[in-house]
């Protein structure tokens, strides 16, 4: 379901200066950067964990990834300002306090990852007394606070953006359709704090249990309840792995098709492509990040490295283009907190995106649509915080 990264993988289908200082066009070498963890050093030393050494080939890709993203965002920076060096967490909570803890001592002063929530909060908890601060890959808010920060994409974040834009469109009342399972209702919750916030109305809730019969059970008693509220729009929490398939298609087949109330989804309905064909989304809106940006960055990796990025890769990338938007101002110990929050924020390859001191972050989301088959930005993602949807 919704892309909190656990370690149970439910669905990972889901950068370096200040906004106005660092060009993410920055030149890469044809072969790629250099691959030796731990070569160099330089004013700020970063530790890497990644999932490298848990015996499954998913997480070997996706630790190779986060570790060439992150040398591309080092290369980009045009000197050898950071010393990166890489810990392999197994992908397991106590091998990454562990890690974090032998980052801490080896000098680390800023740690970039886990990926997988309980490492996170593992690794954040093991090196609290230290100063030193956690970006972790995950977006599980629940980890968020004190010194770990989360880099992924939230709930909250996604809910706001779309919710506002809904309410500028003239589609106040809105009804929430989720599933009944833990990722369904942290979505619920956040929907209906960006409805609140964006001055929208819920009208109504429904949900369904997250199997098929749950959902064809579930359908015709939500249209109808979505009827009876004049709710202008759905939105839902189900994503392309789980029911989106079958319940966009059951709600426009007892007359909420797009013509009667917009479909708004809380996850991408991109990943993967095929799904932009499926005729029960047609019309809905979804958010993503700055296309562009991103497709430049894939690009740039496939060039670099042979392969195609991970697509949590970019977030690494972006923990270093942040750090290294920094480096003007590191001094020998750990990077602070104040430091990290600032308002501007930071630009990557997935867009602007800024830390907040609980510890969770705002990333600047373009608006799409599904039109006859394809994603169609209508609404652009903001290049500056102050933009639409901030």
């Amino acid at each position: 379901m919704l892309s909190v990264l656990t370690r149970a993988r439910k669905s990972l289908g889901f950068f370096c200066a200040a906004v106005a200082a660092f060009a993410i066009s920055a030149c890469v070498p044809a072969s790629g950067p250099s691959l030796g963890a731990g070569a160099g050093s330089g004013r700020v030393q970063i530790a890497l964990l990644t999932p490298s050494g848990s015996g499954q080939a998913s997480d070997e890709l996706l630790a190779r990834s986060l570790e060439n993203a992150a040398r591309m965002a080092i290369s980009d920076l045009g000197g050898t300002q950071i010393d990166l060096r890489v810990y392999g967490t197994a992908g397991q909570p106590a091998q990454a306090a562990a890690m974090a803890s032998k980052a801490v001592a080896e000098g680390a002063q800023i740690i970039l990852g886990p990926v997988f929530a309980q490492e996170a909060n593992a690794a954040g908890l093991a090196v609290a007394a230290s100063g030193v601060n956690v970006l972790a890959f995950s977006n599980n808010t629940d980890i968020a606070g004190n010194n770990v920060f989360v880099l992924g994409p939230t709930f909250d974040n996604t809910a706001a953006r779309l919710a506002a834009f809904s309410v500028r469109q003239g589609k106040a009342n809105i009804m929430i359709v989720h599933d009944k399972n833990t990722a369904g209702e942290l979505g619920r919750a956040a929907i209906q704090r960006g409805v609140s916030i964006a001055g929208g109305t819920v009208v109504a809730t429904g949900s369904y249990e997250f199997s098929q019969n749950g959902v064809v059970s579930a359908a015709p008693v939500i249209a109808a309840n979505a009827r009876s509220a004049g709710a202008q729009a759905i939105f839902m929490t189900a994503d392309t792995a789980g029911a989106l398939p079958l319940i966009s298609q059951l709600l426009a087949d007892n007359g909420m098709g797009p013509s009667v109330t917009q479909f708004i989804g809380l996850t991408r309905w991109d990943i993967p492509a095929a799904t932009l064909a499926l005729p029960g989304v047609q019309g809905g809106w979804f958010a993503m990040p700055d296309p562009a940006l991103y497709a430049q960055y894939q690009a740039r990796y496939q060039a670099s490295f042979s392969e195609p990025p991970h697509p949590i890769s970019g977030l690494a990338y972006d923990g270093v283009a942040a750090i290294g938007a920094l480096l003007r101002n590191a001094g020998p110990g750990p990077i602070r907190a104040a430091s990290l929050t600032q308002g501007a924020g930071f630009v990557g390859v997935n867009g602007i995106f800024r830390l907040r001191a609980d510890g969770t972050n705002e990333r600047g989301l373009a608006i799409a649509q599904i039109q006859n088959g394809q994603a169609v930005v209508i609404e652009a993602a903001p290049r500056s915080f102050g933009g639409a949807g901030f």
